[in-house]
């Protein structure tokens, strides 16, 4: 319907939540690389759709693109469903987990049984999108935030969209309720160190109430606002 509606030739991608983010990153941008270069007819733009883990994927492929990429000047629209940029509490709790089931001589065995979460996942505890955030250290190991902030790409129109299962915003349902998975501020890349929040546009930012991670998928909410936000420059919604 979107595609349609806007004029896009959809590409899907899928990813393996077993690597590294970064790792992802990587790939990602190989492939849009190949892509641009590849197409039958010379692209002219292109637009990344993110769903949650997707969308920390995006952003590394959009810092690992070098001066010279070949699909990255044509990005135009970057927009992030439910994406964890300062992480999810669902893994951090695992950690929790991690390091309360260390404690016992007992519990050990299932200690080595909650250490199998991917390495894609364990990166969601604090949103890691790049490599230097999560190499020489143990991600098992009890840490705190080390991330390099990363802005979002300045040349970009980056767009948010934050699902909250609570019925309206509230400065406590703000804190504490989210999709389900993905706290509001998380979603919305809001931190409380400055450097850290990423400068998302009051426009470009949509939050929709009632709303699971999930759900972000096939709301009509959410595509009502997509429409919105990528219609060509001029041009008027139906």
């Amino acid at each position: 319907f979107l595609a349609e509606a806007l004029g896009y030739t959809p590409v899907y991608l899928r990813y393996n939540t077993g690597l590294h983010i970064s790792a992802n990153g990587e790939r990602l941008n190989a492939m849009l690389a190949a892509l641009v270069r590849d197409w039958p007819t010379p692209l002219t733009e292109v637009s990344v759709l993110a769903h949650s883990m997707g969308g920390l994927v995006a952003r590394s492929a959009c810092a690992q693109a070098g001066a010279d990429s070949l699909w990255r000047p044509l990005l135009r629209h970057l927009v992030f469903l439910g994406t964890p940029h300062h992480g999810a509490p669902l893994e951090r709790a695992g950690h929790v987990v991690d390091v309360l089931l260390g404690q016992s001589v007992y519990a050990r065995p299932f200690a080595r049984l909650a250490r199998l979460r991917s390495a894609g996942i364990t990166d969601l505890r604090f949103g890691h999108v790049q490599a230097s955030d999560w190499e020489g250290r143990d991600r098992f190991h009890r840490s705190t935030d080390r991330r390099a902030p990363l802005p979002l790409p300045a040349d970009v129109a980056c767009h948010a969209v934050a699902g909250t299962l609570a019925a309206q915003r509230s400065p406590l349902a703000e804190r504490l309720v989210g999709d389900g998975l993905v706290p509001l501020r998380s979603a919305l890349g809001q931190h409380d160190a400055p450097e850290r929040t990423l400068a998302f546009a009051r426009r470009d930012q949509a939050v929709l109430h009632r709303l699971g991670h999930l759900d972000l998928l096939s709301d009509p909410r959410v595509a009502r606002q997509l429409l919105a936000w990528l219609q060509p420059a001029g041009a008027v919604s139906g």
